[in-house]
């Protein structure tokens, strides 16, 4: 018979404790959720910003200048084509690709991905060169992104 108490003592005291590591398990995740919640509330408030003052438009032109004398890459397309990887692969010294534009076609200039201008292709002092023919306007330029042309 005390065999039997202290098994059930033993079946008691491990049932206690596993209530107790239970209850402390979801205290501890509800302290979780409540930390989170404070945290997405503290990052969710209103911000207010002072207004911000009028500056006269003309200015002296200083804050221009500094872009004018920046450089930007320009890039001159002279064609394009496309080929299966085993062809590229093949490439090598002496390997010609036949380009997509007739070579009367003006090369496309380029500032960035935005086509800007069109001209011929020349040689100046042994380098390529190109004479502008045309300079594009906006809707004339986006049409001919790198990408599409």
């Amino acid at each position: 018979m005390a065999e039997t108490t202290e098994t059930t003592e033993t079946a008691e005291k491990t049932e206690t404790t596993e209530k107790t590591e239970t209850t402390e398990k979801t205290e501890v995740a509800q302290d979780l959720h409540e930390d989170t919640d404070a945290k997405a509330q503290a990052q969710a408030q209103a911000v207010e910003f002072s207004e911000a003052e009028e500056m006269d438009a003309s200015g002296d032109g200083g804050s221009v200048d500094i872009l004018l004398d920046m450089t930007i890459p320009v890039t001159a397309a002279i064609g394009q084509t496309e080929i299966q990887v085993r062809r590229l692969l093949q490439l090598g010294p002496g390997s010609v690709l036949k380009l997509e534009k007739p070579i009367d076609a003006p090369a496309d200039l380029y500032l960035r991905d935005t086509r800007f201008a069109t001209g011929d292709v020349v040689a100046v002092d042994g380098r390529f060169a190109v004479r502008i023919t045309r300079i594009l306007g906006v809707r004339d330029g986006r049409a001919g992104n790198a990408s599409t042309a």
